[in-house]
């Protein structure tokens, strides 16, 4: 069987930069729970997204869940969500007891429709928060969303866990809203095995999520909790990869637009291939190449033909209002979510791979179409 190919792996830098953060962790004792990493891990990634503060947290999921506990959303309360998206992107709302309400996506952008937002907000006006998700790295139609949100004066919580290093308009995603999160998990575009961050320009409000996040410490000599706590910090260590892999993340960025640009120049012209849409305003990360298929072609082929040479391929998420979890939540849509699901692949976009892994790739995806 020949070498596997990943989706998208953890790929260390050349030049060894992570080790050298978690040999000094290792050798000032700092391993858990916090240290000069996490500190500084945090303040360099607000400098690179352009927010005033950041939390290091222990993942992207954590990092939704706090945003959430910050917006004030409790028992009850109503939050609007994509249903194209991990289901990672809607746990937080069952954590806090509230109720979600998925939204459509366009086929412009693959992310939360406006014209169904818009909608949403008209049949539930009284929703507390809207969770915006940036798929697979590319962005959602920021200035619409936002002067819908802005009129309805909701808080807006990004998801741009597959969007660390994307932008629109020139502006990195996940600093539109009042928070924004992003993901460090092994599959990301840059990782530190596991891990997230909660960004936001309200310094007070971060500050009150780090203290949550550390079990909800009071200040006193003995262990005293006045509110609830959770144990989501992230650890010395782990802040120690993160901090060398942020020294990398444009390089990471150009090979995904590299791999993204080949498939759709070798692919494109295949019958029934289109690929997921990339705006003039759009600076997509490409965390994940994806491509839909309506010709005879199924992706169920696609991702077959790729299996048996050892090579790793997926879907395009499920929808969330088809998980048998959330079936019984509402959904306000077209059902354009439902229908990328059906018709849309994820290929290979490890960055690791050489240009002979991309080139076998494609060759055993034109097969299919001879």
């Amino acid at each position: 069987m020949p070498e596997r190919i990943f989706l998208s792996s953890p790929h260390m830098s050349d030049e060894g930069y992570e080790r050298q953060f978690v040999q000094e962790a290792f050798d000032t004792n700092w391993i858990a729970p916090l240290g000069e990493n996490v500190n500084k891990f945090e303040e360099e990634l607000a400098e690179k997204v352009g927010s005033k503060s950041a939390a290091a947290l222990s993942s992207g999921t954590a990092a939704i869940h706090l945003a959430l506990k910050a917006a004030g959303v409790g028992e009850g309360d109503i939050v609007f969500c994509p249903s194209l998206t991990f289901s990672a992107t809607a746990n937080p709302i069952i954590y806090q007891n509230a109720t979600p309400v998925f939204i459509d996506s366009n086929e412009e952008t693959w992310n939360i429709c406006p014209d169904a937002l818009e909608e949403a907000f008209q049949k539930y006006p009284e929703v507390k928060a809207v969770i915006v998700v940036h798929l697979y790295g590319l962005s959602a139609d920021m200035d619409r969303i936002m002067e819908i949100c802005n009129r309805y004066n909701v808080t807006v919580i990004e998801d741009a866990a597959e969007s660390l290093g994307g932008y629109y308009k020139g502006q990195q995603t996940g600093t539109f809203g009042d928070y924004g999160i992003y993901s460090f998990n092994g599959n990301k575009i840059i990782t530190t095995s596991g891990g997230g961050m909660l960004v936001s320009n309200d310094k007070e409000r971060v500050q009150k999520a780090r203290f949550w996040a550390t079990q909800s410490r009071d200040k006193a000599r003995h262990y005293q909790h006045s509110e609830l706590g959770f144990n989501y910090r992230m650890s010395n260590v782990v802040a120690g990869v993160g901090r060398g892999q942020l020294k990398v993340l444009d390089e990471r960025v150009e090979k995904k637009k590299y791999i993204f640009e080949t498939y759709k120049k070798e692919l494109g012209d295949l019958e029934g291939v289109n690929f997921m849409p990339v705006n003039d305003w759009d600076e997509p990360n490409f965390w994940l190449s994806a491509m839909t298929l309506t010709g005879d072609v199924r992706p169920v082929d696609v991702m077959d033909a790729l299996e048996e040479e050892n090579i790793e391929s997926r879907p395009v998420w499920k929808p969330m209002h088809m998980q048998p979890y959330f079936e019984e939540y509402d959904f306000v849509g077209d059902g354009v979510a439902e229908r990328l699901f059906e018709i849309g692949v994820c290929l290979p976009s490890d960055t690791k791979m050489t240009a002979v892994d991309l080139n076998r790739v494609i060759e055993i995806i034109k097969r299919v179409w001879r």
